[in-house]
């Protein structure tokens, strides 16, 4: 039986909505839960959409957080399909694309984030890609296919994990891949030149071609269709299709409407959030990729894209909601699958906050760890930051209760095989 006395809107049908609805549901909420969202599909999870189900190895159904009657069995009101327009936070209404006032006596904003556009002329030609929603898979999943068939070539805009795990994609489909990537490496600020570099390798070694060190400045075309992509060095990629995958963009348009502090786009962007998710308004939380929180274990604010971070924030913040003390301290996780190398990477290694990167293991054979230590100014000795397990697997819990742990790490200890992990745990 649903209480109507109370309502708690969810602005963002994505992963993060999706798991606040359940969360406040599972902990016993009994008002209305509103869940908005402006796809018309019931919420899914993204990472499927660059991995299984991009390679046709996944049904599309399985990339649903929950099946479609969950929604009515737990009395929560969905909106697909309906931009949230305008948030008026002295009323405590929010209205829908078609007009509809939503009243709200709590509201969470997990709008997430849209793709970065290519500011250069072709942008409007058909094969011209990006990839953030599911409706972007569809049609790029169909057309790898068809690039595979026909020998076809993709020129993909960026060398982040998305623009790799796509990459990867294609040349599963057969199709011929070349990489544009202005740093000197793949993942060149995540990953630094020398673990960049076992990525540059992989994809080599798979027939990717990259042109480093260069923008696109302009995509060519006839009747719509693409024809080639020309970058800033001079050289023309004869291509069918271009993939932009130059990162995203948090959605901040309806919290700046609205008056809440944001993060400036140069420090990261985002909906400024404390450590309990709530915004600079105490009735509005903020969640997933749009949010931009302060970290307690990592005593920096961090907006984190990945999967990991909607999954866990969505839930915390419907705590907080609930007036729960809340204290979202969980270590940054992701994962990719590129080919035959699996990777899991936890903790957070920001260009400038580590001194050294130490490797267990064999990155020629790419089964190793890897680590980012800093600190140690005060003469304990560093600190793991960071770390990355490559085709190494069941050791991710040890090291991010390593990281949360903060305490001194030898590198010669951690570099040695024979060491376990758990023994930097005290």
């Amino acid at each position: 039986m649903v209480d109507a006395d109370l309502t708690y809107l969810i602005v963002g049908a994505g992963l993060a909505g999706a798991k606040a609805a359940e969360t406040l549901r599972a902990e016993g909420f009994t008002g209305r839960v509103i869940l908005i969202g402006d796809e018309r599909d019931h919420p899914y999870e993204r990472p499927p959409l660059s991995k299984g189900y991009l390679l046709g190895q996944d049904d599309r159904d399985s990339v649903f957080v929950h099946e479609t009657a969950w929604y009515a069995e737990h009395d929560v009101e969905l909106h697909l399909g309906q931009p949230v327009t305008t948030l008026d936070r002295a009323a405590k209404t929010v209205t829908l694309g078609d007009g509809t006032p939503l009243s709200y006596d709590k509201l969470l904003l997990a709008t997430g984030a849209e793709p970065r556009r290519l500011d250069i002329p072709g942008t409007d030609l058909v094969g011209v890609h990006h990839l953030r929603r599911l409706a972007h898979a569809e049609r790029l999943r169909a057309v790898l296919a068809s690039l595979g068939r026909e020998n076809g070539h993709l020129v993909v805009a960026g060398a982040g994990w998305i623009g790799l795990e796509v990459a990867a994609a294609a040349r599963s489909y057969g199709a011929e891949v070349t990489v544009v990537e202005p740093a000197p490496t793949p993942l060149h600020a995540a990953l630094g030149p020398e673990l960049g570099a076992v990525f540059a390798d992989l994809h080599r070694e798979h027939g990717v071609r990259f042109a480093f060190g260069t923008r696109l400045t302009a995509i060519e075309g006839q009747d719509g269709l693409v024809l080639a992509a020309r970058t800033d060095d001079g050289d023309e990629h004869p291509c069918h299709d271009v993939l932009a995958a130059i990162g995203a963009a948090p959605r901040v348009a309806l919290a700046e409407s609205a008056g809440l502090a944001l993060v400036p786009a140069a420090e990261g962007g985002g909906i400024a959030v404390d450590a309990g998710l709530r915004t600079s308004d105490p009735d509005i939380f903020a969640a997933g990729d749009c949010a931009a929180a302060r970290h307690p274990l990592l005593g920096i604010r961090l907006r984190v894209e990945h999967w990991s971070n909607a999954l866990d924030g969505g839930a915390a913040a419907a705590r907080a909601m609930l007036g729960r003390d809340v204290s979202y301290d969980k270590v940054p996780y992701f994962f990719t699958d590129q080919y035959d190398l699996g990777m899991e990477f936890c903790g957070h290694a920001a260009p400038g906050s580590y001194d050294q990167v130490v490797v267990r293991g064999d990155i020629g054979k790419r089964e190793f760890v890897a680590f980012w230590l800093g600190g140690g100014q005060d003469g304990r000795g560093p600190r793991l930051r960071a770390a990355m397990n490559v085709n190494v697997w069941d050791v991710t819990d040890t090291l991010q209760a390593v990281i949360r742990a903060g305490r001194p790490v030898d590198p010669g200890r951690l570099a040695d095989p024979g060491v376990p992990l758990e023994s930097f745990l005290g």
